[in-house]
């Protein structure tokens, strides 16, 4: 019989339920002595902060959709609480398009449910896109109100994605990813480099051997792109030529991040001259262009290995994908 670890406490609970496979939003109200003088009352900071949208944040009090952190409907007169927590349901975009593909269930259980993510389906929400996302998606369909991603992938990324099912081992599983305990196989398609030549930096990139990168990658705030910037490195991964197309000029990678940084892999590989193939980001900006479901971004969270943080058992998860790009004649002579 299995022994299982200890979590530790359950976590907090918002006072509203999942609605429609969303959380509540928590707001927390500023402490300083500005704010705390204007608005003695909870709803007027409400009512200046969301001015715009004054009639339905008026009707979200009146059926008691705005909660205080401690549960209770907020009113006229209920007192602003510096650095207290405030609750309320985030109304979802009026119109937001659908995307015509479906994660796929590769494992289930108790603890997890790791997913096939498909290109253009964000991971949760965030922006423009709010039902249009695996876990709201999944909440809904299956009924699983606690689902919470343990990590992410780009909206552009396919391949495999874990979840965690109940709200007590959700720390063990996050806390894991943190520590970089998990290692992660992704492959990609891009360009090869220059028969006999060498990468930007002066390196060749010999098939079958792998390649380390680092560097020291920022993501501003406001920013679409993350960047590269002077400085102690911050970001590491190492890059391998599996197999290459001469007739295409495209070569399948093996890329393995030893980190977690925003937009790494992506910006890895374009910064030794090979940006993935459809790449909105690489080698130039185009991310306000519509969605090219015919092109998606050739990236491919293969596999996926831990040791898991409660059985204490080697756990591994692998994508059933492929990257469409990829001659199929290639891919036939390299299995």
């Amino acid at each position: 019989m299995t022994t299982r670890r200890r979590t530790g406490p359950a976590p907090h609970r918002p006072p509203l339920p999942v609605r429609e496979g969303l959380n509540p939003t928590r707001l927390v109200l500023p402490h300083d002595p500005a704010t705390v003088a204007r608005f003695p009352f909870a709803l007027d900071y409400l009512l200046h902060r969301f001015a715009a949208d004054e009639e339905r944040l008026r009707e979200k009090v009146a059926l008691g959709e705005v909660v205080t952190g401690h549960g209770e409907p907020v009113g006229p007169t209920t007192p602003y609480e510096p650095r207290g927590f405030l609750y309320l349901y985030r109304d979802p975009p009026e119109h937001e398009e659908h995307v015509p593909f479906e994660p796929e269930v590769l494992h289930r259980d108790d603890d997890l449910l790791v997913v096939d993510k498909p290109h253009f389906l964000a991971t949760m929400p965030r922006g423009r896109w709010v039902r249009e996302t695996v876990l709201v998606r999944l909440r809904t369909a299956l009924d699983l109100p606690e689902l919470s991603p343990a990590h992410r992938l780009d909206r552009g990324t396919a391949g495999v994605l874990v979840l965690t099912v109940r709200r007590e081992v959700r720390g063990a599983y996050q806390e894991a990813f943190a520590r970089r305990e998990v290692r992660k196989v992704y492959e990609a398609v891009a360009p090869l480099a220059p028969r006999g030549g060498t990468l930007p930096d002066g390196v060749p990139l010999a098939p079958g051997e792998p390649r380390t990168v680092r560097s020291r990658i920022v993501k501003r705030r406001g920013v679409t792109r993350a960047e590269e910037v002077p400085g102690e490195p911050n970001a590491e991964s190492v890059v391998t030529l599996v197999a290459a197309d001469d007739a295409s000029g495209l070569g399948l990678y093996r890329l393995e991040p030893h980190t977690g940084k925003t937009h790494q892999l992506r910006l890895h590989m374009a910064s030794l001259g090979l940006p993935l193939l459809h790449d909105p980001f690489w080698p130039e900006l185009r991310a306000t262009d519509p969605d090219d479901h015919a092109r998606p971004l050739q990236l491919l969270a293969r596999s996926l290995e831990l040791t898991d943080p409660l059985s204490g058992r080697p756990r591994r998860f692998e994508s059933r994908r492929t990257l469409s790009a990829w001659p199929a004649q290639v891919r036939e002579s390299n299995r």
